[in-house]
């Protein structure tokens, strides 16, 4: 009888644990449901345009498209300059809202970098960077500095703290070359005169 005593709170007490154990281990084994991705099944290239300008325009295409955008105030003549050293063109302008300043530049009157400050009180980093994975997937590159997508002739970076920047890989590569070939012949025309002495 004393036996019975003992048993019959054991058998009670392990009853009332064992539906709760049963169900915690139920739960642990139904799976979450899967995070949906923010990346397309098919992300299109790295864009090589913003609104109506692009890489590759001329500068009068690129003075015609900035009159029209009401997203920049430019000021004509007196945003363009001519950097005789490199041969090059520098347009810069401002914008009223979600723009602070945009750059570009050309080679050979070509637009061949553009580069866009956006006003961070107006727009963040996290919803510019979202929104490009969305359309073009995940970067090839991504570092605190930047995020950045490449296709074979473009290159677009996301810089902090947010500057957008687009880049023609034939021209800027080319330009790159130059330069080098430029350093070249000067340190080789250097040791031609060393070797006069």
């Amino acid at each position: 009888m004393k036996k019975n005593k003992f048993l019959l709170p054991w058998i009670l007490f392990i009853l009332l644990i064992s539906p709760v154990s049963a169900q915690e281990t139920i739960e642990f084994f139904i799976p979450e449901p899967p995070m949906r991705s923010l990346v397309p099944e098919n992300p299109e290239p790295a864009p090589r345009q913003f609104r109506g300008l692009s890489l590759g325009l001329s500068l009068d295409d690129l003075r015609t498209a900035l009159v029209r955008d009401d997203l920049f105030h430019f000021r004509g003549e007196r945003d363009v300059s001519f950097l005789p050293i490199r041969e090059q063109t520098l347009v810069e302008t401002t914008g009223p809202s979600f723009i602070r300043r945009a750059h570009f530049q050309l080679s050979q009157e070509v637009v061949y970098i553009m580069s866009f400050t956006l006003d961070t009180r107006l727009i963040d980093h996290y919803s510019v960077f979202t929104s490009f994975i969305r359309r073009y997937g995940e970067p090839v590159s991504l570092n605190p500095s930047e995020a950045v997508w490449e296709s074979e002739d473009t290159r677009v970076s996301i810089e902090r703290p947010l500057t957008i920047k687009y880049i023609d890989r034939t021209i800027f590569d080319r330009l790159v070359q130059d330069s080098r070939d430029l350093q070249n012949r000067q340190l080789f025309l250097r040791e031609e005169f060393l070797a006069e002495f």
